[in-house]
């Protein structure tokens, strides 16, 4: 059906309209996730608003499933604001059908299954992503399990692969193994031909991640891991670390890297201030790196996705990758999935039920 959403999608100043493609059935409003002025978990609350509308280059989304994810916890508790101009919806991946596409859009088309890393708004029953951020269900995948993949994967492809220029034969540190991105990074390191080590919090954590691909995964509550790593490479220290922790844990980074090893850093969980002697940065000739996902541009986060489907997606249709599901929730429960986030004790993705299969 082509012409203006106008009937379906209504704002406080009238009708929205575009002249791209769109279902019928689009309902006036939604339900989604309202996260207030923020603070804990329980301020998450199911509300109602209006549905929104793809502009020129996004296409709309009926979401079947929705990721969970740290981002999503730091805006919640008020640490993480929106960028300018997105969703302040939380949530920023997920997977469903197209239902409308804004002007310019040829791909993907009314109808599609598809994946999605959002700028916002992924806690919803309708939700808007730029079309080059818009991807396929991978072969063999179901919608549950694309869900799981954009925000991961787009971080573990530029940081680990593009920043931290991880190669075949190289060895490889990944902090909190047993995370969604830690996942991620382990598989697709060791698919690309890495040495793969990681740091996780307890027997089950470690025996999941060395069934992945970790070479040996560290328990931090039992070893230094810095001394391990040094055991492990023969005092040579890895190529590359990749840190969401920060605080303590840069220094000993920098200990645990070898001559002209990399780290790059996606977060600060230990906090984002240390007093750190750098003099291995010269030394080594280290290199300290890191980067946020959320404020990149539209071109920029479109470049990564045609990255991920030429090099990932077949991983990912072949089985040598897969992503991992810990536990889902209903939309109306998402406090529950925040409040599971932050004990750590999952191992992998959390993830909310919207529509479902």
């Amino acid at each position: 059906m082509t012409g203006p959403v106008g009937a379906t999608m209504r704002d406080a100043a009238g009708p929205r309209k575009h002249p791209g493609q769109v279902m019928s059935q689009i309902p006036a409003t939604m339900e989604f996730v309202d996260h207030g002025d923020g603070g804990p978990p329980a301020v998450l609350r199911a509300d109602r608003m209006q549905v929104p509308a793809p502009a020129s280059g996004e296409v709309l989304i009926r979401v079947a499933w929705a990721g969970v994810n740290r981002p999503d916890v730091a805006q919640r508790q008020g640490r993480y604001p929106p960028p300018p101009g997105a969703s302040r919806v939380i949530g920023l991946e997920v997977s469903g059908r197209v239902v409308a596409v804004g002007e310019g859009v040829a791909e993907p088309k009314i109808g599609d299954a598809v994946c999605a890393l959002t700028n916002g708004g992924g806690y919803a029953e309708y939700a808007v992503a730029p079309a080059g951020q818009v991807l396929p269900v991978p072969q063999g995948l179901s919608l549950l399990q694309a869900a799981a993949l954009p925000e991961n994967f787009f971080t573990v492809w530029t940081n680990v692969f593009e920043r931290g220029r991880l190669a075949a034969g190289e060895s490889f540190l990944v902090h909190g193994g047993s995370s969604g991105i830690g996942l991620t990074a382990i598989q697709l390191a060791r698919a690309r031909g890495a040495t793969v080590y990681t740091t996780v919090g307890g027997p089950e954590k470690a025996a999941v991640c060395e069934r992945l691909g970790a070479g040996v995964a560290i328990d931090y509550r039992r070893e230094d891991f810095v001394e391990r790593i040094a055991a492990l490479t023969g005092k040579r220290g890895v190529d590359l670390i990749l840190d969401m922790v920060g605080g303590s844990y840069i220094a000993r980074n920098f200990k645990a890297l070898a001559i002209e090893g990399r780290l790059v850093q996606i977060a600060f969980l230990e906090g984002p201030k240390a007093e750190i002697d750098c003099t291995p940065l010269m030394v080594k000739r280290l290199t300290w790196t890191g980067s946020t996902l959320r404020p990149r541009s539209a071109s920029d986060k479109a470049r990564i996705a045609a990255q991920l489907l030429e090099h990932v997606w077949p991983l990912l249709a072949s089985g040598e990758v897969q992503p991992v599901i810990h536990e889902t929730f209903d939309l109306a429960d998402a406090a529950r999935a925040h409040e599971l986030m932050e004990s750590s004790r999952h191992i992998g993705k959390i993830m909310l039920r919207v529509a479902g299969e």
